[in-house]
């Protein structure tokens, strides 16, 4: 039985039921994961996933179940699950089906010449690029890791009120992490590449993580104080990724963000633009609708500075008084929907690293955050963790640093920005993103 013939009898069942609305939303996955070491072959996993939940109004409730067969014994299962766990349902809160929006935006990212590619190739892409990353210089001797990876996933979306809806996305990215050895020393530098491409180019990638391994062979912490510093966009994108939550309409409405009630308020330097982007042109957090059938579009959440709104569902919007965002998201298909942003990145200002760097004159250029999920507080929004990075003097990139913690907060963080630079990057999970920031101030405890 086909997914549209699926849901056609599961409808036409549920109605019978006295179920209606209703909605279906389904999911799969489909993973090619290759990785080698020494430049062999280490592992080779391919990985097929796909299901489906179902939800609907029964008795003025709205039930819940999920399966992962579509047949007749599967739409009977669903059908009386829906009945009986509305019936259980406790919770006063309205609930709705949502038939649809007025219309949808067009965003492709799918490129079917991937599916094309044979299993062959992702292994020689592994080899090879271990290969090359350990070519590139004597004090690099061995990989971590590395590992090649093709996604390829699609949703589909439809409900009783005749709403149908299809999106489809496929990936490549390749990971590699060196290794430079000098005098019984080690240092690790990662290289990542991620895109649409058949190949990706990953030889300016590889320089700067060989480069970086190499300098951080010298790293030694500095004396501790308060200093400015450049938080490097990988880093300032980890940042984000780790308090994205406080934007977040739910976890304000539970107490879980200070943001809560401030929209219309400057709670960030005038230089700073915060946009969640579910229509950006080969974004790979991109879908035109959410978990929930409501159209997506792009929007500033802080605009030079002043909050302007946060992300909502429609459970969110309705408890505000406003209209969802279009931010309603399901971890997998059998999940709960929540609230989480798409392409949530920081604008782009003007200028490279490089002239922040120049503009700073003396301070810290921090690279690299570690211990992101244990020393930050997603609520208050206080962070205190290990770095690494590089001192800067005269402008110029200097002495590699690392054994030193940095500490601050998020808000406090987002009101000293000075200057954005030009150099936005999407962090490997592909939902946050940043340009490299410059900031008045950080609290740096070292030797």
């Amino acid at each position: 039985m086909t997914y549209e013939q699926f849901t056609e009898r599961l409808f036409a069942e549920a109605a019978k039921a006295g179920i209606s609305p209703a909605e279906v939303y389904y999911a799969e996955r489909d993973s090619i994961k290759v990785s080698t070491h020494k430049q062999a072959l280490e592992t080779f996993a391919v990985a097929s996933t796909a299901g489906l939940s179902f939800r609907g109004m029964a008795g003025g409730r709205m039930g819940y179940a999920s399966t992962e067969a579509l047949d007749e014994d599967a739409i009977a299962m669903l059908v009386r699950a829906v009945a009986e766990s509305a019936a259980l349902v406790e919770d006063e809160d309205v609930q709705e089906i949502f038939a649809g929006s007025p219309a949808y935006a067009s965003v492709e990212t799918y490129a079917p010449e991937l599916d094309a590619l044979p299993a062959a190739a992702h292994i020689d892409a592994a080899v090879a690029l271990e290969r090359d990353g350990l070519s590139r210089d004597p004090l690099v001797t061995e990989t971590d890791y590395n590992q090649t990876a093709y996604l390829k996933s699609r949703i589909s979306l439809r409900n009783s009120f005749g709403l149908s809806l299809s999106h489809q996305d496929n990936l490549r990215y390749h990971f590699l992490s060196v290794v430079a050895r000098r005098d019984g020393r080690a240092a690790d530098g990662g290289a990542f590449g991620i895109g649409r491409g058949t190949a990706l180019d990953m030889d300016r990638e590889l320089a700067k993580a060989v480069d970086y391994a190499v300098r951080m062979l010298d790293a030694a912490p500095i004396p501790s104080g308060k200093m400015p510093a450049v938080f490097r966009k990988d880093a300032m994108a980890d940042l984000l990724e780790c308090f994205s939550g406080a934007f977040s309409a739910e976890a304000a409405q539970k107490g879980l963000s200070l943001l809560k009630g401030r929209e219309g308020e400057a709670i960030a330097a005038d230089c700073v633009t915060l946009i969640d982007d579910p229509l950006m042109p080969g974004g790979f957090a991109s879908c035109p609708f959410d978990a929930e059938s409501v159209a997506a579009y792009k929007k500033e959440v802080i605009g030079k500075g002043t909050l302007h709104t946060l992300l909502h569902n429609l459970k969110t919007a309705r408890v505000d008084g406003v209209r969802s965002t279009g931010n309603a998201a399901k971890l997998s298909y059998s999940a709960p929907v929540r609230v989480a942003p798409t392409n949530f990145y920081f604008a782009p200002g003007a200028g490279p690293l490089e002239a922040l760097l120049r503009r700073m004159g003396d301070g810290l250029l921090i690279t690299q955050l570690e211990g992101l999920h244990a020393g930050a507080n997603g609520v208050s929004g206080d962070f205190s963790l290990s770095a690494k990075g590089f001192q800067i003097s005269g402008g110029e990139i200097g002495r590699a640093v690392e054994q030193i913690t940095v500490a601050g907060n998020f808000y406090t963080l987002l009101q000293d920005v000075l200057a954005v630079g030009s150099d936005l990057f999407f962090s490997p999970g592909g939902g946050a993103g940043s340009p490299s920031v410059w900031v008045r101030e950080i609290s740096v405890a070292g030797k």
